[in-house]
């Protein structure tokens, strides 16, 4: 199974946003940088089969622009486990219910992401793999899912994905 998480794009700045901070937008820079990130992606041919965001707005709106850029059949599912404050490893216990050939594509934020990938690559949920606004990693999780057991195939910073080229 190959599991891609991918940080939401540049949002509305908190001292900015007179609502709740869960139904802070993307910017329209954000929007932009996260179609470029999305077209990046989609020349390194990944499809996913299962798109999961965060409930909140600035992810969703990730998403959906990503599920665009690569075409996707599969329905974004807003999904708790990918909230900011969750337990890394709820989000671990759900990927049991997922097929061993299966791609997840997974929007949500930072520090949470940063500790999911840590929790999947070394079995210790750490600080140490943060993510920069549209950046994103691929982690190779071999059936069953445990911690520490992730393989790192990629991690790359949103310069470098808007950076791919055509092969």
């Amino acid at each position: 199974m190959d599991c891609l998480l991918l940080r939401h794009g540049i949002a509305v700045e908190r001292d900015e946003w007179d609502g709740a901070d869960g139904d802070r937008p993307l910017t329209e820079r954000g929007k932009q940088r996260v179609r470029e990130v999305g077209a990046g992606l989609n020349r390194l041919g990944l499809q996913p089969t299962h798109v999961w965001s965060s409930p909140l707005i600035r992810a969703i709106e990730t998403a959906k622009i990503v599920h665009r850029s690569l075409h996707l059949r599969p329905a974004v599912q807003v999904v708790e486990a990918l909230l900011p404050d969750a337990p890394p490893d709820r989000l671990l216990s759900i990927l049991h219910d997922l097929p061993p050939e299966s791609c997840l594509l997974c929007v949500g934020h930072e520090p949470h992401l940063g500790r999911v990938a840590s929790l999947l690559l070394t079995g210790k949920p750490t600080q140490a793999f943060p993510f920069k606004k549209a950046g994103a990693c691929r982690i190779e999780l071999v059936a069953p899912v445990k911690p520490g057991r992730g393989i790192l195939r990629w991690w790359l910073t949103p310069s470098q994905l808007r950076d791919i080229e055509e092969g």
